[in-house]
């Protein structure tokens, strides 16, 4: 029996956050439609942390296409959030933004989205109903310019 796809909280139609992805976490999203898989977690961030270079294996083989923009809070920059731009703009829909928890990919997906004129409250109302706290979102924002 395939397993199930990881738990993903919608951010947008056709677009998801999640948690840290595994093998079988590809396997079923591959089988679950996802087409894009955008990875935000810095290789070796955990051990036992599958490495960029083999998820994008993964993902390929499945006709998958991955994207790896690997950033931290504090090392987040406006190139981060260009890198996500222009993914998103290319990207095949279902797509799926992956980091540890979630938090890091709804935070960086939602700097792409203040450049669009959302407003940052509506953003972290948003990513806490889904259980995921960007409160720094506005801080950040005014951090990158």
């Amino acid at each position: 029996m395939p397993s199930q796809p990881p738990p993903l909280a919608q951010l947008a139609p056709g677009l998801s956050a999640a948690g840290a992805l595994g093998r079988d976490d590809i396997d079923a999203l591959a089988a679950s439609g996802i087409r894009t898989i955008i990875n935000n977690r810095p290789d070796g961030e955990d051990p036992g942390q599958l490495p960029a270079a083999e998820a994008r294996r993964l993902a390929e083989a499945h006709g998958i296409a991955y994207h790896h923009i690997p950033m931290t809070a504090a090392t987040l920059t406006r190139a981060d959030v260009d890198a996500l731009d222009a993914a998103l703009k290319t990207a095949q829909q279902p797509v799926v933004l992956h980091c540890r928890s979630g938090t890091r990919s709804t935070l960086l997906w939602s700097l792409t989205r203040l450049r669009e004129g959302a407003e940052p409250a509506a953003l972290v109302g948003d990513a806490a109903r889904n259980g995921i706290d960007i409160a720094a979102l506005p801080m950040i924002a005014a951090r990158l310019g």
